[in-house]
């Protein structure tokens, strides 16, 4: 057995329902159940495509019904475990694309309003703020403890990174997921974008208009033992890579997400032929339909699947809770031969000629694959089992520092010129995070980074740009927000931004549990070397210093923050160059090997009275310790 576990519980809640609800695709001969209802609230915020999967008769704990969401699916995947698993290491991935943002616009107005901001106010408007919120009643230890920022791929790259940390022996058992509640700045940005449906979603059919958002939430607990709880499936295999071509546009040709799907099938062990069902991302857009067709023929080849599922046209595009709601269909179909009928009605595409049902039917299949894409061109690929395939343990490979710097503001626009094509509508984090990957290419003397990754790690993320987002939604309405610049609220624009200016076609996403994202996005980084998800990976931990940003944490008792970027270097190649990642390198010497074991970063309760530096200066200061 190699990179795969068992999947041996889960919890889920979507807008058809909790529990196994939430992702049931029903029995044979019955139609697939449709969630999506015009949205009252959106209607009245002005929004002219007023339709939406909300998620309803929830008990309400928190002021956050995103803490809501993530506390319920948790404390319910955690309640289907055998309790003796949870004196052992346990690991927790946790993906989102919009953390705490309900909470964040009541800051941002309580801010423009010179308000009084109390401690747990600030602090509940952060990215990380529904996670520290809802396992802080767990009393579980979990490391390794990550968040991954990766929009709509989160939560499928987070099981991807539990089933490394098991293959690695990093703990015993990992709990991975995603969650993302609806608020109104995501609904405004995604309708300026003309990315949300009018009506209903429409995936692979003649004259789709978009998607409708959804909120919900999914955790699985993965173990390389099925004794853990009761096995519901086998995550078999993971890949990832980069489209690098465009922010929030798919690759036309599909090959990104080919890579990311045909590294899962090589991780799992499973041929092409052998997928009979797959779960499609499928937001209905008018591009992202037939570039994932076109990536689904040229990862699967002449071999079509028998059934192609998009589940995002039932609970709507729950974003961080899309991979791993859309997974557990999938193994819900499975293990009652189910083949899930596809929402949406109408002509089929020509351009997306894949097989749709309308009603369930029966289908024995032993894998499948979901598909995953994002803004920042990220995707990722899950290939899925109804048991353990036996594939032989991969060789664990050492990890070194090659080369790290770092950079305290942007180059201009005349240098980054030449590494982006559309360097004046880049946004400020972007320009930095470019900036500083570009002073290390000069300062290690390395003549090209394509093919590598990138994991970005965040302190605040990107509060500046937010806020500065919602202010204008909240002097012109949501109807007429900028869409020029909601895609820089995206945490993951930057790593994205970056894939395009210096071709990485790797795994490339941004992380930030708490306010060490530095040394988080290192070990995270470290884990993909090592385990052999890319040859070279690149750290960034980045972070802008602004009024908003200073206001947060200043009420949350806190450190200012300090704006920059450090940039690091990992390679599996001792030597000073890149080896055959790198072409026109030359290798030369040295490199400092990283320890098995890097600092973990300090329990969320001590987070916010930590009073070292964080985010670029301390991974600048650990970098400096290895040396």
């Amino acid at each position: 057995m190699s990179g795969g576990a068992f999947v041996v519980s889960a919890g889920a809640v979507s807008a058809l329902g909790v529990g196994d609800e939430a992702f049931s695709v029903g029995r044979e001969g019955d139609r697939p159940r449709v969630a999506i209802c015009p949205d009252v609230r959106l209607r009245e915020a002005g929004l002219l495509r007023p339709v939406s999967a909300r998620v309803t008769g929830l008990e309400l704990r928190a002021s956050d019904l995103a803490t809501d969401l993530l506390g319920f699916a948790l404390r319910r995947c955690v309640a289907g475990l055998d309790p003796a698993w949870l004196n052992k290491r346990v690991g927790l991935a946790i993906g989102t694309s919009s953390g705490g943002m309900l909470t964040s616009e009541r800051f941002f107005s309580a801010l423009a309003r010179k308000e009084q901001l109390l401690p747990s106010f600030a602090r509940g408007a952060t990215y990380f703020a529904p996670l520290e919120q809802a396992t802080a009643d767990l009393r579980i230890a979990f490391a390794p403890r990550v968040m991954v920022l990766g929009a709509c791929a989160s939560s499928t790259l987070a099981v991807g990174l539990a089933l490394r940390w098991l293959e690695l022996g990093r703990c015993d058992i990992a709990l991975a997921g995603g969650y993302d509640a609806l608020s109104l700045f995501v609904a405004s940005g995604f309708e300026a974008l003309r990315a949300t449906t009018a009506a209903l979603p429409r995936p692979f059919r003649v004259g789709r208009d978009g998607m409708a958002l959804g909120e919900g939430a999914a955790v699985v607990a993965l173990s390389r033992s099925s004794e853990a709880g009761r096995p519901l499936g086998y995550m078999a295999g993971f890949g990832a890579s980069t489209d690098a071509v465009h922010l929030t546009a798919p690759d036309p040709t599909g090959q990104g997400l080919a890579r990311a799907a045909t590294l899962a099938l090589a991780d799992a062990g499973v041929s092409a032929g052998a997928i009979d069902l797959v779960g499609a991302h499928a937001t209905a857009t008018p591009f992202n339909d037939p570039a994932e067709v076109k990536a689904l023929r040229l990862a699967l080849g002449s071999v079509a699947p028998k059934v192609v599922h998009p589940f995002k046209a039932q609970i709507g595009h729950t974003l961080g809770a899309a991979g791993v709601l859309e997974s557990l269909a999938l193994l819900d179909a499975m293990n009652r031969d189910i083949a899930p009928a596809a929402a949406g009605g109408g002509e089929l595409d020509p351009e997306c000629a894949v097989p749709l049902l309308e009603k369930n039917g029966r289908l024995q299949t032993g894998a499948a694959l979901k598909l995953s894409s994002a803004f920042g061109g990220t995707n990722a690929a899950l290939v899925l089992t109804t048991g353990a395939t036996g594939t032989s343990p991969r060789p664990r490979r050492d990890v070194f520092l090659v080369a790290f710097t770092t950079l305290s503001e942007p180059f201009d626009n005349d240098v980054l010129a030449a590494r982006h094509p559309h360097v004046h509508r880049l946004d400020h984090m972007s320009k930095l995070v470019i900036s500083a990957v570009h002073a290390l290419a000069l300062r290690a003397d390395i003549a090209t980074l394509r093919g590598a990754g990138l994991v970005l790690g965040h302190t605040l993320a990107t509060l500046e740009h937010n806020a500065v987002f919602d202010a204008r939604r909240r002097e012109r309405g949501a109807r007429f927000v900028e869409p020029r610049r909601f895609p820089a609220t995206s945490p993951n624009a930057a790593s994205g931004e970056c894939a395009i200016a210096f071709q990485l076609t790797g795994p490339t996403f941004a992380v930030g549990a708490s306010l060490h994202g530095g040394l988080e996005a290192l070990a995270v980084a470290r884990d993909l070397v090592a385990v052999g998800d890319a040859a070279t990976m690149l750290v960034v931990a980045a972070d802008l210093a602004g009024a908003t940003s200073s206001a947060l944490l200043s009420a949350a008792g806190a450190p200012p923050l300090a704006e920059g970027a450090c940039v690091a270097l990992l390679s599996c190649y001792s030597a000073r160059a890149l080896g055959p990642a790198c072409d026109g390198c030359q290798p030369g010497s040295g490199g400092a090997g990283l320890p098995n074991e890097l600092p973990p970063t300090l329990a969320s309760g001590r987070d916010w009275a930590w009073a070292a530096p964080y985010g670029h200066c301390e991974l600048e200061s650990y970098l400096r310790g290895l040396g």
